[in-house]
């Protein structure tokens, strides 16, 4: 992102921390500042027209609200005897500042320096900035211990307590106001307000479409320089599109690999770039590689269930490659949710003794046992549900802005305050950054199966209960699946983690390799060997749970990707030359069209 002007001079310092007097403004200076007003209260009005003309009288903006916290026991206090220790300890953290600001001398508890916020100079160089971000962080700590010494909560409306009490002192930040935020200030100095009128345009453009933005939309273009490695749509139904992609190895693994992202975003997070495509990668490594792009949800698809993504999605994608290629089985891939619908996939073929469909499955921060979901189980309360049932009265699919939106509370800090300072209040031109894009290039979902995903998994955590689920009518349970699996977590995971997915290992009866990478949900799985970035661990011993295998466990430096392929390699080695149906459109199934495909930029 652009980092904007860190330095500040010495008279903007002083104007900013109004410390001399200010002379008189000219008559230049009062029209040009009368200038900006009237430009921004054009700006705004031409807004308010045209929400007029595209919704009369409609000025609501959608409700996210922050979880329900349920029903709270009657007495939400500490301990007398906690109270008043938080108070004391407080009140003397306060006099200590207070005092190293009497006394001129420069601050700064641990918790502030490390704040990312408050990283520019200009908050430790001018006494006042240093005191408001020390006692905002004092005020943040006082906040959160009070969460935490509250009696008679359960652990659930504990984590959602503290969300809220997050959500809210992250949103007060001095750094999210211009007059609290020296870097602001100057920038207004400096650039006489034209970064606010900047920052205005972006901020109307943004309400305009319902989703903050985080990079510049048209620096990418889908099937150009993003999601660009040379393939053929050859299958389509109305719930996917099938990619093959063109081989470039003279020789391929016979058994293919057939791919399934979350239909919850664009399938091109693997193959954002040349540089860091996990599809070019296993391209190039050898392997006849299929992706499944899912279509976003309209209204044809308001009926659609878990038994359309599972049956007529991921088990039909499964026999297209099968009967296309003339193979017994196919290796897979499932990703996030997708990952924990392809364990609904392989217990359902297991009920039905179909299992040799699928050579391996691989889980990239996939779960199947909810009992500790993280952060998005904040959202599966009743008081949530309830919301989304608000949000989609009358409406076949569930708008993927609301999924954006929900994603980006869970890192707030990061992924809503800081795009608010940074194109808003400093008004810089946005970065151009293909992971941001793909961020913001949301799905729409079939806001009955959300709702049943919702509740029967986050909510109830059924999955793992022998028979409580059933798919197409056949009741499932995971410990029947003998296929050999490879389960990838992430160590910093806030959507997936790796506790709660360590959890899958112990619910199915093949042989299952688990790693745990470095980093989180994107990087811990988008890390190409070339970049030399992270780390991972294996541990081949038998682990009782994550603790004891991080305990024992072999950390390698970088990609764990050729750790994978050379596991996928072990399951089935036999090769065959890349040709004939090997190569897109050349088999009995014809080329629709280039990869990657129309479903991908439907809206």
């Amino acid at each position: 992102m652009a980092k904007g002007d860190d330095e500040m001079g010495d008279s903007g310092a002083r104007g900013a921390a109004g410390g001399s007097a200010a002379a008189m403004p000219s008559l230049g200076e009062l029209q040009h500042w009368t200038g900006v007003l009237g430009q921004a209260q054009q700006m705004l009005m031409e807004h308010v027209a045209a929400a007029m003309e595209k919704a009369p009288g409609d000025f609501t903006m959608p409700d996210l609200g922050l979880p329900g916290l349920g029903a709270m026991p009657t007495t939400p206090f500490p301990s007398p005897e906690q109270f008043v220790e938080q108070q004391s300890a407080l009140f003397k953290s306060g006099l200590d500042l207070f005092s190293q600001f009497i006394a001129g001398m420069p601050g700064g508890t641990k918790a502030a320096d490390s704040d990312r916020r408050f990283n520019a100079a200009e908050w430790r160089e001018t006494p006042v900035f240093d005191v408001i971000r020390q006692a905002y962080i004092l005020l943040c700590d006082a906040c959160l211990k009070g969460v935490d010494s509250i009696e008679g909560l359960t652990p659930r409306q504990r984590e959602q307590l503290r969300f809220a009490a997050v959500t809210v002192t992250d949103a007060l930040s001095p750094a999210n106001f211009p007059l609290t935020n020296p870097r602001v200030l100057q920038r207004i100095f400096e650039t006489r307000g034209e970064n606010l009128l900047r920052g205005l345009e972006h901020m109307l453009a943004d309400i305009a479409k319902g989703q903050l933005s985080h990079t510049r939309s048209d620096a990418f273009q889908v099937g150009g320089n993003i999601a660009a490695t040379p393939g053929k749509v050859i299958h389509e139904t109305p719930i996917y599109q099938l990619i093959q992609y063109m081989p470039t190895t003279e020789t391929v693994l016979k058994t293919p690999l057939l791919i399934f992202p979350p239909w919850i975003n664009r399938f091109y997070i693997l193959d954002l770039n040349a540089r860091n495509s996990f599809v070019k990668w296993a391209v190039d490594q050898g392997l006849t590689v299929f992706m499944v792009s899912w279509k976003s949800a309209d209204d044809t698809m308001a009926e659609m269930t878990m038994d359309d993504y599972v049956v007529r999605g991921q088990i039909d994608a499964v026999d297209v490659v099968r009967d296309l290629l003339g193979v017994e089985s196919v290796h897979t891939i499932g990703y996030c949710v997708a990952g924990t619908a392809l364990s609904m996939g392989l217990a359902y073929l297991a009920a039905k003794g179909e299992a040799g469909k699928v050579a391996s499955a691989t889980f990239f921060t996939a779960q199947v046992d909810f009992s500790e979901p993280g952060e998005l189980g904040i959202f599966a309360t009743d008081e949530q549900l309830a919301l989304v049932d608000a949000i989609t009265a009358g409406k076949s699919a569930l708008d993927g802005r609301y999924m954006a939106a929900t994603f980006n509370m869970l890192r707030g800090r990061d992924l809503i305050w800081n795009y608010v300072v940074q194109n808003y209040l400093l008004g810089e031109d946005y970065p151009e950054f293909d992971l941001l894009f793909w961020n913001g290039d949301t799905t729409n979902l079939p806001a009955k199966w959300h709702r049943a995903y919702m509740t029967q998994l986050y909510r109830d955590n059924l999955l793992v209960t022998p028979g409580a689920i059933a798919i197409d009518g056949v009741p499932i349970d995971l410990s029947r699946i003998e296929t050999p699996a490879y389960v990838q977590a992430g160590r910093d995971d806030h959507i997936a983690p790796a506790r709660s997915v360590w959890k899958l290992t112990k619910h199915l009866s093949g042989p299952v390799r688990f790693i745990l990478a470095g980093s989180g949900h994107i990087a811990g799985v988008v890390n190409p060997p070339a970049a030399g970035k992270y780390q991972y661990w294996t541990n081949d011993a038998e682990a009782a749970d994550l603790d004891a295998f991080t305990a024992g466990a072999l950390e390698t430096p970088g990609s764990w990707w050729p750790d994978w392929r050379e596991w996928l390699v072990a399951q089935a080695p036999a090769e065959v030359p890349a040709k004939g149906a090997r190569i897109p459109g050349r088999g009995k199934r014809k080329a629709i069209e280039d990869a990657p495909g129309r479903y991908v930029t439907l809206r």
